[in-house]
């Protein structure tokens, strides 16, 4: 592929954070003329995808993120190698744009902004006296206040366990709970407060991060919705075309890497059967056995690039129909 002239950048260029493995990410969409970047964000990974000569269709939910990508990657726009869209890539098939398209490439990073944890009117953060919100879709009627007060017992505890890895999941679910009922969950504060009374005094910003970021997995359907828009967006791809996924959650990089292997094998009968019956035929293959993961040199520079995890898939060239819903 043919690298196109660079325009100039603007003034939104530190805007975001640094994208990671971005070379990685290149090299693996080297052979895609027509990338689908399904969470545009800051823009930085379509950037460089677009310097090299790709075209991009840039997609993301947040009409905020959506208008600084736009300004970031002006010029590409102009030059009609860049289209940026408003939907959600785990719904792709209810944005009327994007009816019927087909990529060559697709690339999901799973990380949320920094400009957006840090913006404390979106309800993110754990500093003190934060409105809890944590919804990526502004316009979405549950909040991270709506989730805490309504959910019950049980799925707090699940959602701590499995999003939190979290091994007093329990103890914090009942704790929120009883805390609840004399006043509804409201700012940081709140769950800070319940987080405290159950890890005890030694607990920091880590167990905070990982806790609040486990509420806000929930309050998104972000498992869910990844499982599920993994699969539609695989019908998205052209015959040979390879899907990329950064994750830096456990929960996520789990997904990915179990649908990955999933699409991979041929037969799905049961492992116990002696004689295949199924008739299966495998999707495409994993072109990563194994995550590939930021070097040194990159994490020293980008210290969220460590928990990065990109994996890669490719369609098979001749797609074959999905077998057993997969």
């Amino acid at each position: 592929m043919t690298t196109s002239r660079t325009p100039p950048l603007g003034a939104h260029d530190s805007d975001w954070h640094a994208p990671v493995l971005v070379a990685e990410v290149c090299a693996a969409l080297a052979e895609c003329p027509h990338v689908l970047d399904g969470t545009l964000g800051g823009g930085g990974h379509s950037e460089a995808l677009l310097q090299r000569g790709h075209r991009v269709t840039g997609l993301d939910r947040d009409a905020s993120a959506l208008a600084i990508a736009r300004a970031r990657l002006a010029a590409f726009e102009r030059q009609g190698t860049f289209m940026p869209v408003q939907g959600n890539h785990d719904a792709i098939d209810d944005v009327a744009a994007l009816a019927g398209e087909r990529f060559d490439g697709i690339l999901l990073d799973l990380g949320v902004s920094s400009r957006q944890l840090d913006d404390d009117a979106r309800g993110f953060s754990f500093r003190e006296g934060v409105t809890l919100d944590m919804r990526m879709d502004a316009d979405a009627p549950m909040t991270a206040a709506d989730w805490l007060n309504e959910s019950d017992e049980a799925e707090l505890a699940q959602v701590f366990k499995e999003a939190g890895d979290e091994p007093k999941a329990r103890r914090l679910a009942k704790e929120i709970v009883h805390r609840r009922a004399r006043r509804p969950f409201a700012t940081s504060d709140d769950l800070v407060g319940a987080i405290r009374a159950v890890l005890g005094p030694r607990s920091g910003p880590a167990d905070f991060a990982r806790l609040f970021q486990a509420v806000r997995i929930a309050v998104n359907d972000e498992l869910g919705g990844l499982s599920r828009g993994l699969v539609t967006l695989r019908e998205r791809l052209r015959p040979g075309g390879v899907m990329a996924v950064i994750a830096y959650h456990s929960g996520e990089d789990r997904v990915v890497k179990h649908l990955f292997r999933d699409w991979s094998t041929a037969c799905t009968c049961p492992p116990r059967q002696p004689i295949c019956t199924c008739g299966g035929v495998a999707l495409g293959d994993q072109v990563t056995r194994k995550p590939i993961l930021a070097g040194d040199a990159e994490v020293a520079a980008n210290p969220r690039a460590r928990s990065a995890h990109l994996r890669v898939w490719r369609r098979a060239a001749a797609a074959p129909p999905a077998h057993g819903g997969r």
